[in-house]
């Protein structure tokens, strides 16, 4: 629909800085004065807290966006043990459906003007035996943004990532470096081999924050070239 802006942020791997990435873009969104909410349709690793299961990747998006909905829309699958969605989802005798998700987004869809999916893990995570995380990207049909984690391997894991992207006939918008290693060495030379390779434009390059919040890691993105990213206006 005009005026909305949907992305689906995935990546090379797991614990590379989706969430921070994730919750950067729904901060610049808020601040631009649109009503924007995070979505994890799969947080895998949560504990107890006030009667209410808590995800820190699933509170992290909420805290970045602007639009609150109940916690069984915005993660439809909050699952306890802090492994593969899969083997959690069999611990706890759940099957990982897509008709709850898809049901969701178009909940929260309804109430926002931007929305931010962020998947599990890299991109081919397993839910089920016949369901996973690139399954999910390709039913919600979204532009995909790729978090490359700069570290030793990540040009092909980039590259390979990308494959089962366009694959799956999914658009890449574009993708963001995070500086998942400090100490990787010819860093500068690792962007510029991935800029080389990659179809689509470089949005950003996070590096290692001390404070890892979203309004630090926007600082370092630039969405406005994106298609359909909404322009300024008053809230």
């Amino acid at each position: 629909m005009p005026g909305r802006f949907c992305c689906f942020v995935t990546g090379t791997d797991t614990e590379i800085g989706k969430t921070l990435v994730s919750s950067a873009i729904l901060h610049k969104l808020v601040e631009a004065g649109h009503r924007a909410c995070g979505m994890k349709p799969v947080a895998a690793g949560a504990e107890l807290r006030d009667g209410e299961l808590h995800n820190e990747d699933a509170d992290m998006l909420a805290a970045a966006g602007n639009v609150h909905l109940p916690q069984n829309i915005t993660t439809p699958f909050m699952l306890r043990e802090p492994c593969a969605p899969h083997i959690a989802a069999a611990m706890e005798g759940v099957t990982i459906d897509p008709v709850p998700i898809i049901a969701a987004y178009a909940e929260i869809l309804a109430a926002s003007d931007a929305v931010v999916v962020e998947g599990v893990g890299g991109f081919c995570v397993p839910f089920s035996d016949t369901f996973d995380s690139a399954g999910l990207a390709e039913q919600l049909n979204l532009p995909v943004i790729l978090v490359v984690g700069m570290r030793l391997g990540c040009i092909s894991h980039a590259l390979l990532t990308i494959e089962a992207i366009v694959a799956r006939g999914l658009v890449l918008a574009g993708w963001v470096a995070n500086t998942a290693d400090p100490d990787m060495r010819f860093f500068d030379e690792n962007i510029e081999a991935l800029e080389a390779r990659i179809p689509a434009p470089l949005l950003g390059v996070v590096p290692r924050l001390e404070h890892p919040t979203a309004a630090n890691a926007a600082r370092f993105i630039d969405l406005a070239g994106l298609p359909g990213w909404p322009s300024t206006r008053a809230l």
